[in-house]
């Protein structure tokens, strides 16, 4: 393989993976929005935002599903950030709308 096909190569491979990078954003803005419903159902049950059981149902279910050639380790990984994040944000909004019952 020559520099230039190798460099051509890297190209398309790279707006493969911008193109996967942007799926990737609209779905984990897609599960934030519904992780705001959620929070604000457990806001007004008042229910706590963790549930290690929940969590442990997710990660269950992502490394269940998982064809690799990510490790189930891996997968794991990436979603406890990710959950980690989508706590936060339904911590933020409780504290945000706390007195405020149209938030």
């Amino acid at each position: 393989m020559t520099r230039e096909t190798a460099l051509e190569a890297l190209r398309e491979y790279r707006d493969q993976i911008n193109e996967v990078d942007r799926r990737l954003v609209t779905l984990l803005n897609e599960r934030t929005r519904i992780v705001e419903d959620i929070g604000r159902v457990k806001r007004s049950a008042r229910l706590p935002i963790y549930e290690p059981k929940r969590e442990d149902e997710v990660f269950a279910n992502v490394t269940g599903h998982n064809g690799g050639p990510l490790t189930a380790d891996a997968v794991r990984r990436i979603f406890e950030r990710i959950i980690d994040e989508m706590r936060t944000i339904q911590r933020v909004r409780m504290e945000q709308s706390d007195g405020d019952p149209s938030c």
